[in-house]
């Protein structure tokens, strides 16, 4: 949820929708269910999968025009461009693929030692 909401917040600023629309109540990091079911894994993916379906969607429409100015939101002097907004969302998705990779590398390392 944690990467769902991240595209959410910038499907926000790009689309100028109003915050506090996003499928969970909260921000950044949300209250799980206390049992893990692949029933509730597989809802989380099906709204990861919908945000970043409508991320994409709403970066292909952009005119290259936008892509220098300022997205919606945005702090009275700040310099961030739609083109920053965008960059910093696919490098957050980076970033934590990265960190799942390294786990995976080492649960595998610590099963072959047995």
């Amino acid at each position: 949820m944690h990467a769902a909401y991240w595209k959410y917040v910038g499907l926000r600023r790009l689309t100028g929708a109003r915050r506090g629309s996003f499928v969970y109540k909260g921000s950044n990091w949300f209250t799980r269910p206390d049992a893990a079911t692949a029933s509730a894994w597989k809802a989380d993916l099906a709204v990861l999968d919908a945000t970043h379906r409508a991320l994409r969607a709403a970066v292909a429409a952009l005119p290259p025009a936008r892509l220098g100015q300022r997205p919606a939101g945005s702090r009275v002097g700040s310099d961030v461009t739609v083109f920053a907004l965008i960059s910093g969302v696919a490098a957050h998705d980076v970033y934590h693929a990265g960190q799942i990779q390294l786990l995976k590398r080492l649960c595998r390392d610590r099963i072959d030692r047995g």
